[in-house]
This record gives C-alpha cells, structure tokens and sequence, in this order.
C-alpha cells in the first residue's frame, strides 16, 4: 500500500484533470450555478418593478427544465409513437428526433442580457439607422389590459429591422419572446438571438412531430402569460404589399387555450420604412417567382463597414424615418362571443385589417405613390400638388410629415429616392428610372391600400389582394 507507483507524467495529468472536473461538477458547478441563479433573481426583480408586464417565471425557467418539460408533454409522447409507427423507426430514435427539434426551438433567455445590452444596442441601431417615429398607439386601450392576460403583438413584416424596432420601441413594457425563421440560426448570430428570447422555427417544415413540438411549446408560453410578436404574414413582403395571413402560429395561441383561466390579447402593429435594406433582395425574389433567398454575410458586413467609414468622414445621413404605430387591441375572450364559428381564419383577417389601416404614410410611399403614376415628368410644384392631392384622400390615415410641412416632406422623399437613383431630374422635373421602377412600386404598395374604403374586417379589400 505504500510502495511508489510510476506513470508518465502526461498520465497523471489526465487523472488530475478528471479529478478537477468532477470536484468541480460535483462541488464548484452547483454553488456557482447557485450564486448565478440568485443574482438574475434579484436582476429581475427590480426590472419588474419599472416594466409595465412583469416577466414570467415560465421565461426564466431553466433551458434544460423546459426542454425536459416539453419532450414528456404527454401531446408530444403520443406525436413521438405515432412518428415511429408512422416512420417505421424505434420509438428511442423517434424521442431523440423530438429532443433535437425542442433543443432547437427552446431559447435561453437572459434578463440581464436582454434589458442591459439588446435594449441598448435596439435603441443604437434603430436611432442611428432612422429617424423613428411612434404614431398612434391607443395608449388608453393599451393600458386597459388586464394585467394578468397574456398579451401578443402582431404585426406585418417589412424587414429584418422589425424585430430590432419593436424591441426598442416596447421596452418600457415587457420582454418579447419573437418568432424566428431559419435566417437566425446562424452562429453566433443564434446564441444571442436564443438568449434574447426568440425561439426558432423552421416555415416550410411538414414533419408532423416537428409541429406538434412547435405548437406545445407555443401553447405552454401562451398558458403562462409570455408577451410574445408574431408576424402573421409569415414572412418578409416581396412586394411591400400586406400579405394573406398564415394561420399556423395564431392556431397554436388560440386553439385550445383556457380562457377561464388567462385572457389572451392581440395588439396590432403596424410597421413603414422610408428604406428597407432588403427591398432588393425582396424585389427580386418576387420577380423571379421564389422565396429561396438569402443573404450572405460577407454584404451584410460590407454594409456596416461602408456606414461606418461615411460616418468616419462625416458623410453619413440616416436613411429616412421608421414610423410604427400600435393600434387598438383585440380581445380573444370577446372575439370568440361575437365569432364563434371559422375563429381563426376571421381572427387573422381581423388583424390583418388593423394592421393595415394603423400603417404609417411616410415621405417615401408618398412620393413613390406620386411618381409611379405620373404619365410625364412631374416638376416641384406639380409633384407637390399630386403629393397633397393623395393625403387629401387619406383623412384617417397616420400621416407623419416632417416638420408638419407637405413641402419638406417632399423633398425629405425626392432625395431619398434621387440618392438611390431610382428616380432621376432633368431641368428640374423628375421621373421614375426604368431600373427602379420595381422598387418605387414596392414602396408605393406599402400604402396603396389605404386608398380603398374597406369594409370592417375585410381583410381582401384592405390589402389590395
């Protein structure tokens, strides 16, 4: 028992560092964990004294807790049989497959990380980027909510800059737990995404286990009250236009939900742009008759570093404004008195139809609006006229003119749209290029359907389709 043992030294250099290893897992880790554990408790207990939304402790649970919660939701066991019968394979792999899409759908979010840095660097981007402005946001009806019901904002997707708009722009209430597609699983892009909340989804995906996973998860957020942002239309705009609504996130929030218990409440937000980023990329994908599009990262920091040099030599300018505006929300207990057969399909039209009547009007829709039709080239004056003449017939739009002045509004939209060289002056009159056509008509139909007199909750003729 005492004699001398030999050994490499690298040998013992492994035992030693098993030896840490399981001291640490065993002792460390646990007491580490812990102090982690109850400083975010306190972090969020002083954030929810300030927020208007407390956040929910089905929020702060543990990544892996609710990932185990999820896979043995006894709707997901009976989804995992039926996948192996149905698949032909054991019901261990069935579970593992089952596992994989929770581990990809859960996020791990982080208070601390969300309200210290994504609020911070939301507000940094939206404000350098845009000059942003908040519209109509029936503050009122907003603050009448019942504070324990769970609250949903819905809104139409016009760009990847949504998700950072909203979250600045909703700070002040709670954290919001976003729907994703697949452009954000994209390291490290994903870690951060999951840690702000966000769970992901795959769009196009028919794997029935896969959307029996999606939809518990879902309907676990909805039950314990998480605020949460859908975007019905399913994905970003080719056109500019509203789109149809797509039905599959709204049926997993309703569908089986327990309204004795916790009401649910639909706010409507309505989102413009004086730019989007992507409007290329958009445009061209709808020519081509596809949604297959995607883009790379090397244009993304190119992007950035071209900012940043203008910035650098103080020739930068923003590209325009952002406007959002929250309209009236829908109550889901009351909208199921008034309509209780085909709920979701009138739901999401209903919806839809609020979105689109709160869309801010801003200098380049309006312009863009002008200028497409025009049949000659419109000098200043002219161009002011057609301009006043289309907000003439929007009376009970949300108009936003820079400094309450149609003539600079005006310009504030010629010049975005000359320094884009979509449109081009000769002798002091301007016309559409036939290169940016497409594009001033994807601008353009961000308002065109404000210019029809729908009827209440008809979504077809609100969106032009």
């Amino acid at each position: 028992m005492t004699s001398s043992v030999t050994m490499p030294l690298w040998l013992l250099i492994v035992i030693l560092g098993f030896a840490a290893v399981t001291f640490a897992s065993h002792f460390l880790f646990p007491s580490v964990r812990w102090f982690f554990r109850l400083r975010m408790e306190r972090v969020v207990a002083r954030l929810n004294e300030r927020l208007e939304r407390p956040i929910q402790p089905f929020k702060l649970a543990r990544r892996h807790d609710m990932i185990q919660r999820l896979i043995y939701d006894p709707e997901v066991s009976k989804a995992i049989i039926e996948h192996a019968r149905r698949e032909g394979v054991p019901e261990n792999v069935a579970f593992q497959r089952a596992r994989g899409y929770a581990r990809e759908i859960v996020p791990s979010f982080s208070a601390s990380l969300y309200f210290g840095l994504a609020i911070k660097l939301a507000r940094l981007i939206s404000t350098s980027l845009y000059h942003v402005r908040l519209g109509h946001h029936a503050e009122d009806h907003l603050k009448a909510i019942d504070p324990e019901a769970t609250v949903v904002f819905v809104m139409n997707h016009r760009s990847n800059m949504d998700y950072v708009l909203v979250t600045y722009l909703a700070a002040e209430r709670s954290a919001l737990s976003y729907a994703v597609g697949e452009w954000a699983q994209v390291w490290p892009l994903s870690r951060l995404i999951k840690a702000m909340g966000a769970y992901f989804i795959r769009r196009k995906s028919r794997n029935a286990l896969y959307h029996k996973v999606l939809e518990r998860y879902i309907r676990l957020a909805t039950d314990a009250g998480v605020m949460q942002a859908v975007f019905p239309e399913g994905g970003l705009s080719l056109d500019g236009a509203l789109a149809e609504p797509k039905l599959g996130i709204l049926k997993y929030i309703v569908e089986g939900h327990d309204l004795s218990s916790r009401d649910v409440v639909f706010v409507p937000v309505a989102i413009n742009y004086d730019r989007v980023f992507e409007d290329r990329i958009l445009v061209k994908a709808e020519q081509i008759g596809t949604r297959r599009f995607r883009a790379r990262i090397s244009v993304i920091l190119r992007f950035l570093f071209k900012q940043a040099w203008l910035r650098l030599r103080g020739r930068y300018h923003r590209f325009g404004y952002a406007g959002v505006s929250f309209g009236p929300p829908v109550n889901l207990r009351r909208f199921l008195e008034d309509e209780p057969n085909n709920t979701i399909q009138k739901l999401a039209r209903q919806l839809m139809w609020r979105i689109g009547k709160e869309i801010p009007v801003l200098p380049v829709p309006l312009v863009a609006s002008a200028l497409l039709v025009a049949s000659a080239p419109l000098d200043r004056p002219a161009l002011e006229k057609r301009v006043n003449d289309i907000v003439a017939r929007l009376p009970e739009a949300h108009l936003y003119l820079p400094r309450n002045d149609l003539s600079y509004a005006v310009e504030v939209g010629v010049r975005n749209l000359l320094g884009r060289e979509l449109v081009e002056e000769n002798e002091g009159r301007f016309t559409v290029t036939q290169e940016g056509r497409a594009l001033v008509a994807f601008y353009a139909a961000s308002i065109e359907h404000l210019f029809e007199k729908p009827r209440h909750g008809d979504f077809s003729a609100a969106a032009r389709l």
